[in-house]
């Protein structure tokens, strides 16, 4: 119900899924722009359609009592940014204890414009692993999808460049919040 309510969404306003790459059982999906709200509807009905429970990062204060369940149902996982709880070593416990995890991340970590990306997701896929996807949400031609990938290597530098020259074009709905640099 949820997959046709989506694709209904998507064909009302114009939007297309453009994914060329297939989901691994496990991977970290990296998400930009991130630059508002209609951002979490357009991933979560693009999950539907492609027929995939992704987990995500939330931040925790938003974790109220029902709206908190609904979020953890969907598969939010609450961040409580306000403690030092080495949040990078839990997921890659996840991972490790999970047969399948998909979990999606928007690395700017706010619909404001950042200086720079958080580098987090890097972290946390060279400990566990896995590869990054790379999921635009491209407001400018209304596509959504997976377009690229990188397994991390040794050298930081090289993959973060090549994850930033990705997602240069990509626009998000509100262009003047985007900023795709990492560094």
């Amino acid at each position: 119900m949820l997959r046709i309510i989506s694709l209904l969404i998507f064909k009302i306003n114009g939007w297309k899924v453009v994914d060329s790459i297939n989901y691994p059982k496990k991977c970290i999906v990296i998400a930009a722009p991130h630059t508002s709200n209609w951002d979490f509807l357009i991933g979560r009905c693009y999950g539907y359609i492609q027929s995939i429970s992704p987990k995500y990062l939330i931040k925790s204060e938003i974790f109220y009592p029902i709206l908190g369940y609904l979020l953890k149902l969907n598969g939010g996982i609450p961040v409580y940014r306000k403690e030092k709880n080495n949040v990078i070593q839990q997921i890659v416990d996840l991972f490790n204890s999970s047969e399948e995890l998909i979990l999606g991340i928007a690395p700017e970590g706010t619909r404001s414009k950042v200086n720079k990306w958080k580098t987090g997701f890097y972290h946390i896929a060279l400990k566990a692993n896995v590869p990054i996807l790379f999921c635009k949400l491209d407001y400018k031609n209304k596509q959504v999808g997976i377009f690229n990938k990188i397994n991390p290597s040794s050298d930081y530098e090289k993959d973060m460049k090549f994850i930033e020259d990705a997602f240069r074009n990509v626009e998000g709905k509100i262009p003047e919040y985007y900023n795709p640099d990492i560094f």
